[in-house]
This record gives structure tokens, C-alpha cells and sequence, in this order.
């Protein structure tokens, strides 16, 4: 998701520009001048994928006028200002409007350095969080890990970007396997701790002396971490299994949610995995710690429901494997499309990739069958089409969608090349692409 990061140069001054360029370009940076605020404004817009760096005295538009301009389009643009000798209080100004940090003349050319690499670091993991919530809202892309357009993973997406702005703290449950690390991590990408830290702790990994130490402290003069409650203040704190804590640290968790008053400085996301044991969160959490841990709170939904969305991750997850050992991803049959789809997936995305990945294994030794995994992984899966509660209808469908689907990818769009592989008019075929969401655009 990362881009190339650039440094733009506004100065009036020539043997200035090119002296900050050249230093700049030695430290491995990449960069671009202007000699005017004005040129500067017509390239840099709201996205520009790195900082500037700007001297505030110029003909013209000056640089505080730039920043202003700047701040009015992107206010997370990190504009770095550089001032005379004897001007700090224009500097102090253009802090208070936004600046990211200024350099006074003569300054440290090491120093200038120092500052743009911790501006460039800061404006990557702005832009990059921007573009998965992009991702997220419009549905482009689903950061290839958020994959379906079924009813349960539109409405997982909604989820996640409503729960990711509000301020609550929110309980994840779900079967293993299901997801809920990486929702978590887009909760905390697509809300306003985006840019701070992003602490995951997994509860089960620690006995209760070691848990409390490693969340709370003390922590010793050896000992290379802070705790992790100070380590994610301001940002996310990720408690992994949480229903593995025992009552003392529930009690010391809720002593520190409630010292936090409202609304929080630290988000905490609680992940449970208990619904295998057919019991939920409530049964081992004291109740008073549950209600302000699951005030906002996320199901997610197990593989096996997910209907058509099984075979869309199927697919992609054996062409990314097909890539990584250079061959062609396996197509499935419209058997095994069926078998995908009735599969009781008890692991869900975790044993759909691991499939996926010794499909395209044996496909490349030129051996077996996605079937034959599916059997291996489930001695009870019986090899057949239908299964009870879903018609025949269903499975033809999603067999059909799946197959234009494939063909579209492997062909780039071309209507006409899909046409001829299927056998199908144009007509028709425009209506089943309609038919099944699909749009050419997606292909090209």
C-alpha cells in the first residue's frame, strides 16, 4: 500500500533549493523544488504523497501564507518552516497554525534530516491508513484480506467503519479462524488513533503473575518493554483470549478503564474466542468489566454462512499462492465449487487458505483434486452437490459467478475473449455479469 515518499522544496532562492535538494537527495531521499509558493500549490494537493519544506520569507506568497493553504486543504500534511535568525515567533505562530516543526538559519543540515525522516514516517502512516479506510468504504480492493460482497461481510465492513470512529471501547467474538485480529487492526486503521501505536497482547500466552506485570508493571531497569497500558496510551490496546483473565487482573483492567473517564485515552479491544465451547464472553467476565468492555461490540460471522464469498476468497487466495510459486491457480470444478461451498470450514478463513495453498501445490505437481483436500479435512464431507436447506439452483449460480469471474480475471476484461472461452453472446453475457455484480472495470 506504501508509495514513494517525496520532499517538496519552496524557496526563492536558487543556490538555497538546489543546496537543500542535493543534501537531502545524498540522505536517499527523493525530492522536488519550487521557487514560489504559488508553483508549489499548483502540484501539491490534499494527497501528495510525502511533506514540504518551505522558507516562511518569499516574494509573493509567503510561507506562512502557504501553510495556511496547506493546512486548509490537508491538515495532517507535515510543513516543515524555515525561518531567519531572530524570527522564533513567526516559528512559534506557524506551529500553533500547524507547522510540523521549523529550522532556523543557519541550521544543522543532520538535523534537517532527523526532521524529514520523522515527518516522511508520520505522512506514510497517515496516507496509508486514509487509503484502506478508502478501501473499506467503497469496497475497491477489501485490502485483498477483507474479501466479500454477501450480506454478512457488507455489513461487517459498515461495522468496522462505524465502530472504528466512535470513542467506546469493543468486544470481537467469532469462531477461530474467523477474522477477528484483522478487524481489529482496521477498527484502529480507519478510526482517530490511526497514526498511534497499535498494541495486540494475547492473554492466553502469559500465567496471571506474568499477564499483570506485562499489562501493568512494574516493569524492571532490564526489561526492553513498558507496560503495555503505557505503551498503546493514546492509541489501542488489543487483548487477545481475553476470557483467559483471572479476576485479579479483570479487576486491575476495570480499575484502569475506569481511571480513564470518558471518553478514553486508550481504546481497548477485547477478542474472545470462546464460542467453540458453546459459551460467550458474559460467562467469564465479571459483569461490570463485560458492559464497559462490549459497549460496542462485533460478531463475526463463520465461513460456512458466507455463501458465494467462499469461492471469491478461494480464488484469491490461490492466485496469490499461484503467484508466489509460478504456476497457474487451480480452477474448480463445478463439483468442488459445491463441495467449497457446503464445507462445514470448522478453522473458516484460516483452513480455506491453508486449502488453498496445498491446492495449488498438487496442482503444480499435476496431481489431485480440491475435492480430495476437502475430504482429507473432513472425514464426514459427503461428494455431493447438494446439502440440506440449499438448493441445486445456489450452487449453479455461485458455479457460474465464480467461472465468468475467473475468466474475466485471467482475460483482463476482455469481453470479447470471454465470450469466446465460454461460448456465450454478448448479450448474455452482459446480463449475467449484471446479474452477479460484476462490472468489466473491475478486470482492466
Amino acid at each position: 500500500m506504501s508509495q514513494v515518499m517525496k520532499i517538496a522544496i519552496v524557496d526563492d532562492e536558487q543556490d538555497m533549493r538546489q543546496s537543500i535538494s542535493q543534501w537531502l537527495a545524498l540522505s536517499g531521499f527523493d525530492t522536488e523544488t519550487y521557487p514560489s509558493a504559488e508553483d508549489a500549490l499548483t502540484k501539491i494537493s490534499s494527497d501528495y504523497p510525502g511533506i514540504v519544506i518551505s522558507d516562511i520569507k518569499m516574494p509573493g506568497m509567503g510561507g506562512m501564507g502557504l501553510l495556511k493553504k496547506l493546512m486548509g486543504s490537508d491538515s495532517s500534511l507535515p510543513v516543515v518552516m524555515i525561518t531567519g535568525h531572530g524570527d522564533v515567533p513567526i516559528a512559534v505562530e506557524a506551529m500553533r497554525l500547524g507547522a510540523f516543526d521549523f529550522l532556523e538559519k543557519p541550521f544543522n543540515p543532520d538535523k534537517m534530516t532527523e526532521i524529514a525522516r520523522k515527518a516522511l514516517n508520520q505522512r506514510r502512516l497517515v496516507l496509508d491508513n486514509r487509503a484502506l479506510r478508502r478501501e473499506l468504504s467503497d469496497g475497491a480492493g477489501l485490502m485483498n484480506k477483507i474479501i466479500g460482497t454477501g450480506p454478512d461481510m457488507t455489513r461487517l465492513k459498515e461495522d468496522i467503519l462505524d465502530l472504528g470512529q466512535a470513542d467506546g471501547h469493543v468486544m470481537i467474538d467469532g469462531e477461530t479462524g474467523s477474522g477477528k485480529t484483522l478487524t481489529a487492526h482496521a477498527l484502529h486503521a480507519v478510526g482517530s488513533r490511526a497514526g498511534r501505536k497499535f498494541v495486540l497482547l494475547s492473554c492466553s500466552a502469559f500465567d496471571e503473575e506474568a499477564l499483570s506485570k506485562r499489562l501493568f508493571g512494574p516493569m524492571q531497569p532490564e526489561d526492553s518493554q513498558l507496560p503495555a497500558v503505557e505503551e498503546a496510551r493514546g492509541g489501542t490496546l488489543v487483548l487477545e483470549d481475553i476470557e483467559t483473565l483471572s479476576d485479579a487482573v479483570q479487576a486491575r483492567l476495570l480499575s484502569f478503564i475506569n481511571e480513564q473517564g470518558t471518553p478514553s485515552e486508550t481504546r481497548i479491544i477485547g477478542i474472545c474466542n470462546m464460542q467453540e465451547q458453546g459459551k460467550t464472553v458474559e460467562d467469564a467476565l465479571r459483569n461490570d468489566l463485560f458492559y464497559r468492555l462490549a459497549a460496542l461490540r462485533i460478531t463475526l460471522p463463520p465461513l460456512r454462512n458466507r455463501g458465494e464469498d467462499i469461492l471469491t476468497l478461494f480464488n484469491r487466495q490461490a492466485e496469490q499462492f499461484a503467484d508466489e510459486y509460478g504456476c497457474d491457480a487451480p480452477e474448480p470444478s463445478a463439483q468442488e465449487a459445491a463441495q467449497l461451498l457446503q464445507a462445514p470450514w470448522p478453522g473458516n478463513v484460516r483452513q480455506l487458505i491453508n486449502v488453498a495453498e496445498r491446492a495449488v501445490l498438487q496442482s503444480r505437481r499435476g496431481s489431485g483434486t480440491i475435492a480430495s483436500l476437502l475430504m482429507a479435512d473432513d472425514d464426514d464431507l459427503r461428494p455431493v452437490v447438494t446439502t440440506e436447506g440449499k438448493p441445486l439452483k445456489e450452487y449453479v449460480e455461485a458455479f457460474e459467478r465464480m467461472l465468468i469471474d475467473n475468466t474475466m480475471r485471467r482475460h483482463k476484461g476482455s469481453i470479447a475473449s470471454v465470450m469466446d472461452e465460454l461460448c456465450l453472446p454478448r448479450r448474455t453475457l452482459n446480463e449475467k455479469m449484471a446479474k452477479y455484480g460484476l462490472q468489466r472495470a473491475d478486470y482492466l
